[in-house]
């Protein structure tokens, strides 16, 4: 009989933890955090009706399933660029 090296049926086809496996080529959830904050903070100056947005949307990703303090960078693009968007939509309809 030979050996089997690991390949049993009884072997896992998933892997035993999500968190090792999380895709390695796109932006980690620090990088989309910064990139929020930079887009809300220039969205104060030019083109805060589509930056306002972009900001809102990195913030939402960069904080991901978690809620917790240490993503300060992802909550400050989230409501920066809630008020971008805001003040935007005054200054289009006033």
């Amino acid at each position: 009989m030979m050996a089997g090296f690991g390949h049993t049926s009884r072997t896992r086809r998933t892997p035993r933890s999500r968190n090792r496996m999380w895709p390695r080529t796109g932006p980690d959830r620090a990088t989309l955090g910064i990139i929020g904050l930079v887009c809300a903070v220039a969205g104060f100056f030019v083109l805060s009706i589509v930056l306002g947005p972009v900001a809102m949307a990195c913030g939402w990703e960069a904080m991901g399933r978690r809620r917790a303090s240490g993503a300060v960078p992802a909550w400050v693009a989230l409501i920066l660029g809630a008020i971008d968007t805001v003040l935007a939509i005054i200054w289009l309809v006033g």
